[in-house]
């Protein structure tokens, strides 16, 4: 007897259908699964044999084939393990073929018949509807990471007897009910606040056009003086996310199985990797081209701590990213494309011993080791971060005062209001802020006075700025116009970009 269930892989963060073709016949006992599966997915025999038996049915004494077509992409992970083994019971005769139809299945099965997780479940269940899918039978642990997708009707099973019982009428299981993404929102909670900043009204002002813009920061300054704490706090004035803009960016972190209990991500995501990070594991790889932290980093903050620290050749590879807003995994088993947009935050000391600049401690580094210390930092990538921030230490009695700064809400509703100006200028692009302003759109959206784009054109010349350094400028002046509610760049907004330019030459020049 010949059984087909519907089933779907995952390929970067795309799924693809897959169709668990079973077949039940005469001859010596045999169990074999073909079809290009890899280690896991061939491992599936164990535990679709033993989940049947400790679920009460038995395991046919028969051959037994089953097919995951098509044959010639490879099959990874246990999400087949459910749909062979409906495969199976329907072959047995125990599921009628009917109930089947028109239903997506995946899920792992635990050896007791439990219905364990898999990682993936959100893209392969966005892909499927893009097929016409609608009707999906997935682990119960995933459905809070599909609770959002409007149009499916989806069932979420806890074990194997559950699906079975649901597939044959004895006790249907209830679709869930999708869960609105406003109310997903209302529920956040952050830990940090910019209140509890002392002080740094510069920097504070910086990292406020940084979110508004969408720019990358680098901050120096002392140990000690917030450059970490206000990093933190970044994600607390950024904008909310847009529905589509969290499919996205959960659909990532799904892929590479990191999906929150509570399922769709609503807080833009704030990833800190340590400074001994690999290539792999920041831009991506291994053998399954898996995302990276950079991937990872989405829609929301990449902050990289004591920045000269990393590696070189893990520094250079941010290049590419963070002009494209995207990187290509290429593997000998994969090729896989994730989204990388996302606001580089960076940090580090002027020096080795971190006192360089210091009120209170004196430097006790040599020209030639600060020197060494600064050149791990190349002047490509210093190019392409366009705000370079001085962040000083802040004296004991500040840190002692009992008045709170102003919050993140508030600065909040700036950065939305500038974030909606842009929204609207760019509608239909594709942009979706000014840092990606590209050579097409920014003369057109960057529209300066005379006096601006003299001064501009000055400061150019005078601190010997690449051409990439003048348009990033162009940018962060255009986003400190959309704060102050200027139709057109003037000079106030240019002089204060340049400012962020400058720093640089301080210690590199």
């Amino acid at each position: 007897m010949l059984a087909f269930v519907s089933s779907c892989g995952l390929s970067g963060i795309d799924g693809f259908a897959v169709s668990a073709e079973v077949n039940l016949t005469h001859g010596m006992p045999l169990f074999e699964i073909v079809g290009l599966p890899d280690a896991s997915v061939k491992e599936s025999r164990e535990r679709v044999r033993a989940a049947l038996k400790n679920s009460g049915y038995q395991f046919p004494a028969e051959r037994l084939i089953v097919n995951l077509a098509p044959a010639d992409l490879k099959k990874e992970g246990p999400a087949f393990d459910l749909p062979i083994a409906l495969g199976t019971l329907a072959c047995m005769g125990l599921i009628d073929q009917e109930a089947l139809g028109g239903l997506c299945v995946f899920g792992e099965l635990s050896l007791n018949g439990a219905v364990r997780p898999v990682r993936g479940a959100l893209p392969m269940v966005i892909s499927a509807m893009e097929r016409g899918v609608r009707r999906f039978m997935l682990p119960a642990d995933c459905a809070g990471e599909v609770s959002c997708i409007e149009g499916a009707e989806i069932f979420p099973v806890a074990s194997l007897g559950e699906a079975v019982r649901h597939l044959t009428g004895e006790l249907p299981v209830e679709p869930i009910r999708p869960v609105d993404y406003q109310t997903l929102i209302s529920r956040r909670q952050y830990a940090e606040d910019f209140c509890h900043v002392k002080g740094q009204a510069k920097a504070k002002r910086a990292l406020e056009i940084a979110a508004a813009g969408g720019h990358c920061v680098l901050l120096i300054g002392t140990p000690g003086s917030g450059k970490t704490l206000m990093a933190r706090c970044m994600p607390t004035i950024l904008p909310d996310m847009t529905f589509e803009e969290a499919l996205e960016t959960t659909r990532i972190h799904s892929a590479a199985g990191i999906v929150p209990p509570s399922g769709l991500l609503t807080e833009r995501p704030f990833r800190s990797p340590h400074h001994t990070a690999s290539h792999a594991s920041l831009v991506g790889g291994g053998p399954n081209a898996l995302p990276g932290e950079i991937s990872k980093a989405h829609n929301g903050v990449l902050f990289l701590d004591e920045l000269p620290e990393y590696r070189r050749d893990v520094l250079e590879a941010l290049r590419q990213p963070m002009e494209d807003g995207f990187v290509t995994i290429t593997r000998v088993n994969a090729q896989s494309t994730y989204p990388s947009r996302f606001i580089l935050v960076c940090s580090m000391n002027p020096c080795p011993c971190g006192n360089l600049g210091s009120r209170t401690r004196q430097c006790r580094c040599t020209p030639a080791e600060i020197r060494r210390y600064l050149n791990r930092i190349s002047g490509p990538l210093l190019d392409r971060i366009d705000m370079h921030i001085e962040v000083e230490s802040i004296p004991a009695e500040k840190l002692s005062e009992t008045t709170l700064s102003e919050d993140s809400a508030h600065i909040r509703a700036r950065v939305e209001e500038a974030r909606e100006v842009q929204r609207a200028r760019y509608e239909g692009t594709g942009i979706h802020c000014n840092a990606e302003l590209n050579a097409r759109t920014l003369a057109a959206a960057c529209r300066m006075a005379k006096g601006a784009q003299e001064l501009l054109l000055a400061s150019t010349e005078r601190l010997k700025l690449s051409n990439r350094a003048y348009t990033r400028i162009l940018k962060v002046a255009r986003t400190i116009a959309d704060l102050d509610g200027f139709e057109q760049i003037e000079e106030a907004q240019i002089a204060e970009a340049v400012q962020y330019r400058t720093l640089d030459r301080k210690y590199w020049g």
